[in-house]
C-alpha cells in the first residue's frame, strides 16, 4: 500500500484519515528513515514507541492508528522538505538536525515527536520555499 499524503484536498485529508485508521506497514518506516538517514531512536521517538517495540515488529506488521498518523506526517514532511531542497535527501537529512532561530533554536527534528511540531517544521520549509528566511 502506498503511502497518501492529504495536501490537495479535503477528500485526500479523508483518504489518510482512513489510512492511519487501517494502519502503515512498520517497513515504510524503515523506507523513510532511509531515504534521510534517519536512526531507528530518532523514528521510535517520531513514531512515539519505544526503540524496542520498533525494533520488534515485523516489516510487514501494521502499525498502529497514532504510530500510522505519525508517519504518514512524516511522509508528507519529507516530501515538502525534498521539494525545498531541489530532491536533496541529504541536504533535507542535515537541515532536520540544525537548531534555528525560528524554532527556538531547536531542531526541526526535534519538534517531530508532535502534530503541532510538524506544523511548525512545514511552516519554516514554507518560507525557505519563498525565500523568507527568518
Amino acid at each position: 500500500m502506498d503511502l497518501l499524503l492529504g495536501t490537495s484536498g479535503a477528500s485526500d485529508s479523508f483518504a489518510v484519515v482512513e489510512q492511519a485508521r487501517a494502519g502503515v506497514a512498520r517497513g515504510k518506516a524503515d523506507e523513510l528513515a532511509h531515504q534521510v538517514g534517519l536512526t531507528d531512536k530518532e523514528m521510535a521517538r517520531i513514531l512515539n514507541l519505544s526503540e524496542r517495540t520498533l525494533h520488534r515488529l515485523r516489516p510487514e506488521a501494521l502499525l498502529d492508528n497514532n504510530a500510522s498518523e505519525r508517519l504518514l506526517l512524516l511522509k508528507s514532511l519529507l516530501r515538502h522538505g525534498l521539494s525545498v531542497f531541489d530532491g536533496r535527501a541529504d541536504v533535507l537529512g542535515r537541515w532536520l538536525r540544525v537548531p534555528l532561530s525560528e524554532l527556538r533554536r531547536q531542531a526541526p527534528l526535534a519538534l517531530l515527536d508532535t502534530a503541532t511540531g510538524f506544523g511548525m517544521v512545514h511552516a519554516v520549509l514554507g518560507r525557505i520555499e519563498h525565500g523568507i528566511y527568518a
